[in-house]
C-alpha cells in the first residue's frame, strides 16, 4: 500500500485512533498485511507532527516496530532514501500537514490509506461493520475543530487579545482592531471599520499589535521568505534549485525558485505573484507528488 511490499506477522504496530472512519480502515488494512495492531488515542487534539511524536514515544514503550496513522499520503523507498508522497486522491491529499518527517520516521511510519480513494476507504470501513463508515469529513483543522482560532489562542495562551492599531500602507492610523488573533492576511469581513471601498487585512504586526490594511493589489506577491527549512533527504539540493510550493493547505503548488537565506531558510520567487502569502503559515515544497520538505513562512530574511 505504502511502498512496502513485505510484512512478517509478528510485527507490531501502533496506530493513532480518531473518531473518524480513516483510523478504522487503516487498522483493518494493517491486520490484513499480517500486523498486530495496538491502537493509541490522544487525550488532547494535536497536530500531525504531535500526533506521530506522542505515537513514536509510546511504540518505544510497547515495542512496536512500527507506527500508522489514517493520514492520506504515501512513504516510498528509493535506493537508500524514504520519500514522502502525495496521496493517490489527491483531494484527500494531507502530505503538506508532514513535511516536517525525518528519515528515522519515515521508516517506521505506515500511511495504509495513502494509495486508496477515500470512498475505497468508506467501504473497507463499511465492510468491517464500523458504524462511523459514513461519518462526513471535518473541513476544519484537526485541532481546531469548531474553526474558532482565536478562542483556542486564548485558551492556551492564558492571554486576551488587546486591542490595537489598524494602519493603511502608509503607516497612519485608521481604525481600532480587536486583537491581532482575530485576524489573517487575506481578510476582508469582520474589519468593523469605515472604509470608501473594499479593504483587507494586508499584514499583522505583532511586535506592534497592529494590523495593516489595504487594497486587494496590496496582498500579491511573487516571493517569500521560508524560516528552518526541513528538507526529508536529509539534504538541500543545489541551488537555485527548480520546484513547486503551496504555502496554504488548500491551494494547488505553483512553480518557482528556491534560494538560500539566512542560517537555515530559503527565499521562493514564484513565477507569478501569489494571493495572501501569510507569514506563520507553512510552505511545502514539491517535486511532483514528491515531497521535499517544508518550513514556516517569515516576514524577513533576518528570521531565516
Amino acid at each position: 500500500m505504502d511502498g512496502f511490499n513485505t510484512f512478517e506477522k509478528q510485527d507490531k504496530v501502533l496506530l493513532g485512533l480518531n473518531s473518524g472512519s480513516d483510523a478504522a480502515a487503516a487498522m483493518r488494512i494493517l491486520r490484513q498485511q499480517g500486523f498486530a495492531v495496538q491502537t493509541f488515542t490522544a487525550e488532547h487534539e494535536v497536530t500531525p507532527a504531535g500526533l506521530l511524536q506522542l505515537l513514536a514515544d509510546k511504540a518505544a514503550e510497547l515495542d512496536c516496530a512500527f507506527i500508522a496513522t489514517g493520514h492520506y499520503a504515501r512513504i516510498e523507498r528509493e535506493g537508500e532514501k524514504y520519500v514522502l508522497k502525495k496521496a493517490l486522491d489527491e483531494t484527500k491529499d494531507q502530505s503538506y500537514v508532514l513535511y516536517d518527517l525525518t528519515q528515522e520516521t519515515l521508516a517506521r511510519v505506515k500511511f495504509p490509506l495513502g494509495s486508496l480513494r477515500k470512498t475505497e476507504a468508506r467501504e473497507i470501513a463499511a465492510e468491517a461493520g464500523l458504524i462511523n463508515a459514513r461519518k462526513h469529513d471535518s473541513q476544519d483543522i484537526c485541532f481546531v475543530p469548531d474553526g474558532d482560532y482565536a478562542k483556542i489562542i486564548a485558551a492556551r495562551t492564558g492571554k486576551e487579545p488587546q486591542p490595537g492599531p489598524f494602519l493603511d500602507l502608509n503607516g497612519n492610523v485608521v481604525g481600532t482592531h480587536r486583537g491581532i488573533i482575530h485576524y489573517t492576511v487575506g481578510q476582508r469581513r469582520g474589519l468593523r471599520m469605515p472604509s470608501d471601498g473594499k479593504i483587507y487585512v494586508v499584514r499583522i504586526l505583532p511586535e506592534q499589535n497592529a494590523v495593516v490594511v489595504g487594497p486587494d493589489s496590496a496582498l500579491y506577491t511573487n516571493e517569500c521568505f521560508v524560516a528552518n527549512m526541513h528538507w526529508i533527504s536529509g539534504e538541500a539540493p543545489a541551488f537555485p534549485y527548480r520546484c513547486s510550493a503551496k504555502t496554504r493547505y488548500r491551494q494547488p503548488e505553483r512553480p518557482c525558485t528556491v534560494y538560500p537565506a539566512g542560517q537555515s531558510g530559503v527565499r521562493l520567487v514564484f513565477d507569478e505573484p501569489l494571493r495572501a502569502i501569510t507569514p506563520g503559515q507553512s510552505a511545502v515544497l514539491y517535486d511532483g507528488d514528491t515531497v521535499l520538505g517544508g518550513g514556516i513562512i517569515a516576514r524577513e530574511e533576518s528570521v531565516c
